[in-house]
């Protein structure tokens, strides 16, 4: 049996305030979570690449390679909309910083 959605929820969640202070490892780990469904997500490459993303602009070298990788299996629209979200992110994060 797989991992109870209170549980993914929980790991996703617990991720977000790390990845709020451009925590690389939790950015890359909310990347392997949306990519992969691990940790009770549903897949969501927009998702997927826009923490690869993230994690790639805070220093995570492998995040550079998964964004790559599940890339080539979007289309450029969701590309695009991945990396406005990507740029939102960083705008908030500016900001809470400032």
């Amino acid at each position: 049996m797989g991992i109870s959605l209170h549980a993914a929820a929980m790991m996703i969640e617990s991720r977000l305030p790390h990845a709020s202070l451009d925590d690389p490892q939790s950015l890359y780990d909310l990347g392997i979570a949306f990519s992969t469904g691990s940790g009770g997500a549903d897949v969501d490459l927009v998702a997927a690449h826009k923490w690869f993303n993230l994690a790639s602009v805070a220093g995570d070298e492998r995040a550079q390679e998964c964004r790559a990788e599940i890339a080539e299996e979007m289309t450029a629209r969701e590309i695009v909309e991945a990396q406005k979200q990507a740029r939102a992110w960083l705008q908030l994060s500016q900001r809470r910083a400032a």
